[in-house]
């Protein structure tokens, strides 16, 4: 029974003792494979410093970041005599790669700086990667995966395989599979079943880079893969094409917003009074300048009021050129009704002394205006790319559009204008003031430019010309919509918004507004009145 028991104490006691044997071996293994790894960044070879970089990533090792960072730097330095590392802190201070204790060279000077070319940085940028993959934040694992799946390199997938393992937040461990997804895809000697999956991951994400990676594998693999991969190109391009129209879309119901605001005003001056407004591009100039002045004024009084600058300048811009409009019908426009050749010229020759004068206020050079921080940056919608200051744009458009319906349908001042457009006779026997709502119809509509204004100084430069970018367009937008009707505005404006986005990339910017506009002189031989015709004065005359 003694020599039994002897036997159960001394058995776990050489088995422990010979596990720390084991280990202590392994760790001199591992020792003595590090100082290898490091005398190759001595050797002053690029391969071999590619190949030291790898083994790097492969081991694990904590030095590791340090000594990327210091490659990546420009502060790694070598002893080619002794085979020595040192990472200099940049302040003449150098300290042991290997040990990271501070090391005493006799003659620092003597040390060269271990070279990169562009097969060791694109080398680095991986394995800097590969180490970004298990930080905190998931932003910068999704950044290192994305750096992997463009490098692909083999080396990497110790690294992937283990973040795989331990990552729980879905949209990185998608990252992370689609990275090692292009790495295995692309292995000759990987089994066919991972490649298939593989390929099926880069079929899922469906973007103009698996597109590429996966023309590179029909060229170069054969069988059930190459079919697989050429397979999945075509769905990706198919849905490729499907987005490209969506996003075609999206710009073209942008450009159709800003046409609305650039002619929703003119519609109404158009379509009530009968004037050809040329100089509606200028109040539009002056709501942008209304802007640029009130966010001058915030910077300087108020900077912490300025995301919240253009909600104040919308109904400044309003009443300024709004105000202006009424100065100009009153002392202008109201002497040339029904003669409008002649309002033509006049309000042509408005905006010739308003642009030099405003020039000579603010200077010839582009105003900045800038954009408040809901405005600013993008974001993905599925496969659409979607730039917040224009989608805040649509929404403005809709508002104002919205809102200048609920004004004309629900209110006294709209029973009237549309009196005055319906059958201006009859509404002036029936008691309406037809001066009053001419000028105040025209600033209104004055005043809608000016809003438009606002919106245009986020996407366009803030100059005296500003306006004269959008005055044609605009009556393009009111006489193909039907003279004076909003609706016929609204869908005038976005139809010529998206047919110019889908001709530009098959004509050219020029030749699709040339092909529109030939569109819209046939179209009004057709239609005199527009897509929604509107009985009202413009037309009676």
């Amino acid at each position: 029974m003694m020599v039994q028991c002897k036997r159960r104490v001394t058995r776990p006691i050489a088995t422990v003792f010979f596990a720390l044997c084991a280990m202590m071996f392994a760790s001199l293994a591992m020792a003595d494979a590090l100082d290898d790894t490091l005398a190759k960044f001595t050797t002053d070879k690029f391969p071999d410093t590619q190949a030291a970089i790898g083994e790097l990533i492969a081991s694990g090792a904590p030095i590791a970041p340090k000594l990327f960072d210091a490659l990546a730097e420009g502060r790694l330095l070598f002893d080619s005599d002794e085979n020595k590392l040192y990472v200099s802190d940049g302040a003449d201070n150098l300290v042991d790669a290997r040990t990271g204790e501070k090391a005493n060279v006799d003659s620092p000077d003597d040390l060269k700086k271990v070279r990169v070319n562009n097969a060791v940085r694109a080398a680095l940028e991986t394995a800097r990667g590969s180490m970004s993959l298990m930080v905190p934040d998931p932003k910068a694992r999704i950044d290192a995966a994305e750096t992997i799946f463009k490098s692909r390199d083999p080396a990497s997938l110790p690294q992937l395989d283990a973040a795989i393992a331990a990552e729980k937040t879905a949209r990185v461990k998608q990252a992370l599979a689609e990275a090692r997804a292009a790495i295995i895809v692309m292995q000759s000697d990987a089994p066919e079943a991972d490649r298939l999956a593989a390929v099926n991951t880069l079929n899922a994400r469906g973007d103009q880079d698996s597109v590429g990676l996966l023309n590179e594998l029909v060229a170069a693999s054969q069988g059930r893969v190459k079919t697989a991969a050429a397979n999945a190109t075509a769905a990706i391009q198919s849905k490729l094409a499907l987005w490209n129209n969506l996003q075609n879309v999206f710009y073209g119901l942008s450009l159709g917003s800003v046409l609305l605001l650039a002619a929703i005003g003119l519609a109404i001056t158009f379509g009530v009074m009968g004037v050809i407004n040329m100089a509606h591009g200028e109040m539009v100039m002056l709501g942008a300048y209304t802007t640029f002045v009130t966010q001058e004024a915030i910077k300087a009084y108020k900077p912490e009021l300025f995301n919240y600058s253009l909600f104040i300048a919308i109904p400044l811009a309003f009443l300024v050129t709004g105000f202006i409009g009424v100065v100009i019908e009153r002392s202008i426009i109201r002497f040339l009704y029904g003669r409008p050749l002649e309002t033509l010229l006049a309000t042509f020759g408005l905006s010739l002394i308003l642009q030099p004068a405003v020039r000579s206020v603010f200077g010839a050079n582009n105003r900045e205006v800038g954009a408040p921080a809901f405005m600013a940056g993008s974001f993905d919608f599925g496969g659409l790319a979607i730039t917040s200051g224009r989608m805040w744009i649509i929404v403005f458009a809709m508002a104002v559009f919205v809102a200048l319906q609920l004004v004309l349908r629900a209110t006294s001042f709209g029973l009237r204008i549309r009196a005055v457009t319906q059958n201006r006779r009859m509404a002036s026997a029936m008691g309406i003031d037809t001066n009053r709502i001419d000028a105040l119809a025209f600033g209104l509509g004055s005043g809608i430019a000016g809003m438009a204004g606002v919106a245009l100084s986020q996407i366009d430069n803030v100059s005296p010309n500003l306006g004269q970018s959008y005055i044609i367009d605009s009556f393009l937008v009111v006489v193909f919509g039907g003279v004076g009707n909003l609706w016929g505005t609204l869908v005038a404006a976005l139809t010529l918004g998206i047919a110019n986005k889908f001709l530009e990339p098959l004509i050219g910017a020029v030749l699709g507004k040339i092909a529109l506009l030939i569109f819209i002189i046939l179209f009004i031989q057709k239609r005199p009145r527009g897509l929604f015709a509107l009985k009202g004065r413009a037309v009676e005359a």
